[in-house]
């Protein structure tokens, strides 16, 4: 798939020593039940289910994706543009830059180069700027080399995650530097030079889920029971939803066997081209959970990938409590990189997180913050940051990153990074 050429090892690149001795430390188990939601939370979901009901009583079972469009984004009610608290200790789930400025620094030093090359009129653009951590420890990292990209852009459709982002950077920033950093509504319109950026943007796509039967595609779709409870129900599939199986069915050499159930992204492609379309020379990083697509469709994987996550507890019913759970689906790399080269970018380099953090220079980062470490339980926290974001079964290997390029004259990027790329496994 990749239409760079660059120097590859054999296999992953072991941590080093200094890291290895971190990462050996015991992951804890979560818990399995749920909490139970307060009344003010279950009252917002039950808001949210009256708009469902509304809507499939209007016009008929919702297709999957559209269900979990409104579940995340209704305005008001769904779980990005409500009030409540997502991300870290107090929220859902805990991203990478939650953690602590590590994951930030690492793709500074990443992205740099092309920035420097591509010059001062290079942008940043962050695709859902989260808690606002990632832009926070980024623009501090690059002002303390003396390199800056000319504006910080964060695309935010969430009003909420918007007005929390401004306010945390007015605290944390100097004055200078959250002058930099600007909110889009929408992609830039115009042709810019630089780097997007996206951490667990993919997964978070409303994704159509599919079912084969008696060799034909059927469509997951959100109906109501006599009762007026939600229900899952599968009707024939389009051929929008049809033609995305079979072309996977056809890359993968085989045809998916009676009962399998899976999602995928046929809006994938548009997708990438409405947000990256206008991006004419630099670098679009994607980091997020997922596989590539022989791995994504394994035989055994036959009901998908779909995950809610509420406090911090993953459960496999998207119907429960709609308005409070962050659904999501681990995302198919394959596809990625075609709706890629689709756009016109090239695969610059594919490779699981925790490879990537290396390649971009983790062990010399770990060891400047730990020497400014103030306390031995700062100490702690650092390794513990380290082991989340390295351990195969954290986000090292759960996770992975893929960078796309396109109008650049040379591929700068650090040699070590390149030196681990993967892209031969999509």
């Amino acid at each position: 798939m990749s239409g760079w050429k660059a120097a590859r090892k054999p296999g992953a690149q072991a941590p080093s020593a200094m890291l290895a001795g971190l990462l050996s430390l015991p992951a804890r188990p979560m818990p399995s039940r749920l909490p139970e939601p307060n009344p003010d939370e279950r009252a917002h979901s039950d808001n949210l289910l009256q708009l469902l009901r509304e809507l499939i009583a209007s016009h008929g079972p919702l297709p999957f994706s559209r269900y979990m469009e409104r579940c995340l984004y209704a305005p008001g009610l769904g779980y990005y543009s409500a009030g409540r608290t997502k991300f870290g200790a107090a929220g859902d789930f805990v991203t990478a830059p939650e953690l602590g400025e590590l994951f930030a620094r690492c793709v500074v030093n990443a992205v740099q180069p092309t920035l420097a090359m591509l010059g001062e009129h290079a942008d940043f653009l962050e695709l859902g700027g989260g808690s606002g951590a990632f832009a926070e420890a980024a623009l501090k990292a690059w002002a303390a080399s003396g390199t800056l990209p000319r504006q910080y852009l964060i695309l935010e459709p969430s009003a909420d995650l918007r007005e929390r982002q401004r306010e945390r950077l007015r605290a944390h920033l100097p004055a200078e530097l959250s002058a930099r950093v600007q909110w889009l509504d929408r992609p830039p319109e115009q042709e810019w030079r630089g780097v997007l950026f996206a951490n667990e943007v993919i997964d978070a796509l409303p994704t159509t889920r599919f079912l084969v039967r008696d060799g034909e595609i059927y469509e997951e779709h959100v109906a109501l029971d006599g009762e007026g409870r939600l229900i899952r129900v599968d009707r024939p599939g389009d051929a929008l939803v049809s033609g995305a199986v079979r072309h996977v069915e056809r890359d993968l050499g085989s045809e998916f066997a009676d009962g399998y159930r899976s999602e995928i992204l046929p809006q994938l492609p548009y997708w990438i081209q409405a947000v990256a379309g206008t991006l004419v020379a630099g670098l679009a990083l994607f980091i997020d959970y997922g596989y590539v697509r022989r791995e994504f469709y394994l035989p055994g994987r036959d009901d998908g990938t779909l995950m809610a996550h509420y406090r911090h507890h993953a459960h496999n019913d998207p119907l429960y409590l709609p308005g409070l759970n962050d659904l999501t689906a681990s995302v198919d790399f394959t596809a990625l990189a075609e709706a890629g080269n689709s756009a016109g970018f090239a695969v610059a380099a594919y490779l699981p997180q925790a490879q990537f953090l290396i390649g971009a220079g983790l062990q010399e980062v770990f060891a400047d913050v730990q020497a400014q470490a103030a306390d031995e339980h700062s100490r702690y926290r650092l390794a513990q940051q380290v082991k989340r974001l390295m351990l195969p079964d954290q986000m090292g290997e759960r996770f992975q990153a893929m960078l796309l390029a396109r109008g650049l004259e040379a591929l700068a990027l650090p040699p070590d990074l390149l030196a681990a790329d993967q892209g031969g496994r999509l």
